[in-house]
């Protein structure tokens, strides 16, 4: 009755500022005693969609403004966006990759020497690997077996892998360099986990995420520089 309430109240049957008819109408119109209304208005009310006033019944308020989700203003195509996410992933997965080397299960394992194979197929491929990236990072989380580490990267997303912004160019010698590098790294991370080896782990991926935040940066400079020399040609020569 609560739902059907709500809808009702959404879908503009009861506008900002209405007064709810009366205990009684309700329980005819719903079916149900007084005592489901009056839970259902209490929940309402819990929840800012009415307001009860004394004397002069239950009114609709106007809905709260929704607080914005976490991480929902990340853009993957500005560089400062990335390198913040970067410096909090380097905080958080550190310490996943370190819990992963001390509790993955055998089947975990299997399934972390799984997921890099696929990845290192597609570097071999020279084919865009970022889902295949992300789910790497979260089948490390899910060998920590505390599944706020998994919740974490599902907030954030795939779409803080930092090959989506670094890797703009394709074939060419840098980023087969590139993917060279994200390949050992990878490589080092999950066999350290197989070998149990947490502080191993944890450096491991500290390496990895510092690599993609030094690599970031760089490319920050050059952007930088680039858009500096752009504007003096376009101001041309002072005096």
């Amino acid at each position: 009755m609560c739902e059907k309430l709500r809808t009702q109240i959404e879908e503009g049957k009861y506008a900002v500022g209405d007064r709810l008819p009366s205990e009684a109408r309700l329980t005819e119109e719903f079916s149900v005693s007084r005592t489901v209304i009056r839970e259902a208005v209490a929940t309402l009310r819990a929840d800012g969609l009415l307001d009860s006033r004394q004397g002069a019944g239950v009114f609709v308020l106007a809905p709260a403004e929704k607080t914005p989700l976490p991480f929902q203003n990340v853009e993957p195509a500005r560089i400062s966006s990335m390198i913040e996410m970067l410096e909090l992933r380097t905080a958080v997965e550190t310490e996943a990759a370190a819990l992963a080397a001390r509790r993955r299960s055998p089947a975990q394992l299997e399934t972390l020497f799984e997921t890099l194979h696929t990845l290192q197929e597609l570097f071999a491929k020279g084919e865009s690997s970022p889902q295949a990236d992300f789910d790497l990072h979260m089948a490390i989380a899910d060998a920590t077996n505390n599944p706020r580490f998994r919740e974490f990267l599902e907030l954030v997303g795939p779409g803080i892998i930092p090959r989506r912004a670094l890797a703009t160019t394709s074939g060419g010698p840098e980023l087969k360099a590139y993917v060279a590098i994200l390949d050992r790294e990878h490589g080092d991370i999950v066999q350290a986990i197989a070998d149990g080896n947490a502080d191993e782990a944890r450096e491991a991926m500290r390496n990895h995420l510092l690599g993609s935040q030094a690599r970031y940066r760089a490319l920050l400079r050059r952007t930088t520089a680039g858009a500096g020399k752009g504007r003096a040609a376009m101001s041309g020569p002072s005096g």
